[in-house]
């Protein structure tokens, strides 16, 4: 039987329908969500009908618990190729395929050195500043002969680090399964955790969330950090423990934070971060880009026309 009902989820731009061939989905009714709905009875009332979904990236959840209360899933689709907040194994027990789509991994290198050279060189408060009538209202730092440290050097980390290079940086690198071999491969130099956060002038974060990795980054790594140095995380909020970076940012132990990503999300009014100072805050960004999007919606189509065609696409196993 094919697809009868899709629904889009967490389109917070409302950009969805604009974005994908959806023309060539005969047949198919299309609903889009904008807004995120956090309680588990509510969704499952709200998704129940549809026989596919589309979730973008991790915006909602789909543990065990909410996937069988959807009787009439049959294809369950991902932006991009993995979504560790999906419960496969569910999935295929019930039944449902479950797939992902095209993405470009890129476009999160570019909101990390965004926020780098934001911090180093003061960029929101000197804009704030200039709107105000003032000219020149701090002095920054240039990145050349400046320290970077990453924190997870596989596909992003990596190109993090060879732009660090061409800034004229000195990159070192730390990972749980870091090798000599690795580091070299991107002209990074290896050392242990404690030597990274002493050295840097700005760790930036590149790393999967997992239960080895949540809180990788305690109090006593901020603690070890320079009060001139920076950290920037464009990965996921719960690599750092959210209370001690309040708590460094507040009593000026560390220069700043760039923050793309947060334990809560979106992040609501009152976040402590919000008021935290010396911060750079982007809502998430690292993969939203026209290219990214595009790419995802039409993954999307390409997966119901495969489910429909009896031949699925892009498969994600347990």
């Amino acid at each position: 039987m094919s697809i009868k009902r899709l629904a889009i989820l967490d389109d917070y731009q409302g950009v969805a329908l604009s974005m994908g061939p959806w023309d060539r989905l005969k047949g198919v009714e299309v609903t889009v969500f904008r807004d995120t709905l956090t309680d588990r009875e509510a969704l499952a009332q709200r998704l129940s009908p549809f026989d596919a979904i589309l979730a973008m990236r991790e915006r909602t959840p789909f543990p065990r618990a909410l996937i069988e209360r959807l009787p009439n899933l049959r294809l369950l689709v991902t932006t991009a190729a993995r979504n560790r907040s999906i419960d496969a194994a569910a999935c295929a027990e019930k039944g449902i395929v479950f797939c992902g789509t095209p993405s470009y991994g890129d476009p999160t290198v570019d909101i990390t050195w965004g926020l780098i050279i934001g911090l180093m060189r003061d960029l929101p408060r000197q804009e704030a500043a200039l709107r105000k009538g003032l000219w020149q209202t701090s002095v920054g730092w240039g990145l050349e002969g400046r320290t970077l440290g990453v924190v997870g050097l596989g596909k992003l980390g990596g190109r993090v680090a060879k732009v660090g290079q061409a800034f004229g940086m000195k990159v070192i690198a730390w990972s749980q399964n870091l090798t000599e071999e690795r580091a070299a491969e991107t002209g990074a130099t290896r050392v242990d955790k404690a030597t990274l956060f002493e050295q840097a002038d700005v760790v930036t974060l590149h790393l999967i969330l997992s239960d080895r990795s949540r809180g990788i980054v305690g109090a006593e790594d901020l603690a070890r950090m320079k009060r001139s140095a920076f950290i920037v995380n464009t990965s996921r909020g719960p690599l750092i423990d959210q209370p001690a970076l309040v708590a460094a940012l507040a009593e000026g132990r560390i220069a700043g934070a760039g923050i793309d990503v947060f334990d809560i999300e979106p992040l609501p009014s009152g976040h402590p971060l919000l008021a935290a100072p010396n911060t750079f805050l982007t809502p998430h960004l690292g993969y939203v880009t026209q290219q990214n999007y595009r790419a995802y919606y039409e993954g999307c189509v390409e997966a119901i026309e495969g489910f429909n065609a009896g031949a699925p696409v892009r498969v994600i196993a347990p």
